[in-house]
């Protein structure tokens, strides 16, 4: 005969193993929106644009610069490529709060975002935001196992 303290017992450690496995599912979920936010943020940033045309430093080949409102072109591609995808999870009242996150590691993105005195914003969050928001609802509505 099973008393209620070991019953109670089995029960917890039962929620433990499924609460565990939730958490470790909803994290890879993070991981796999960070991936689909990237692939957006590549795809945003690639192309052609239609801004002026201008010299290459120190070479003499040449570039089409975007025009405003139009994401950043490509020049050195440090833009495109340094990126830093990280997966931050922290507990709420209800469960597991999970967040994707890519961040750009060129100081001036910031600038080609919002724009400065001399330059009209080049907005690629938005685009990149819009671009990856399908993917990522889509992980997020899987069923769980």
């Amino acid at each position: 005969m099973t008393t209620p303290k070991k019953a109670s017992g089995r029960l917890k450690i039962a929620v433990d193993d499924t609460v565990k496995k939730v958490n470790r599912e909803a994290a890879s979920r993070g991981t796999r929106a960070v991936n689909a936010i990237r692939n957006a943020e590549l795809e945003v940033l690639r192309g052609k644009r239609s801004g002026r045309v201008y010299r290459k430093p120190h070479t003499k080949s040449h570039y089409t610069a975007s025009a405003p409102g139009e994401p950043p072109a490509r020049r050195t591609g440090n833009l495109r490529l340094n990126w830093n995808g990280t997966v931050e999870s922290s507990s709420t009242g209800s469960g597991l709060r999970v967040t994707a996150v890519l961040e750009s590691q060129e100081r001036y993105s910031t600038y080609l975002e919002n724009g400065t005195r001399r330059m009209a914003p080049r907005p690629f969050k938005q685009p990149i935001s819009e671009k990856a928001m399908p993917e990522i609802e889509r992980i997020y509505h899987e069923k769980y196992d």
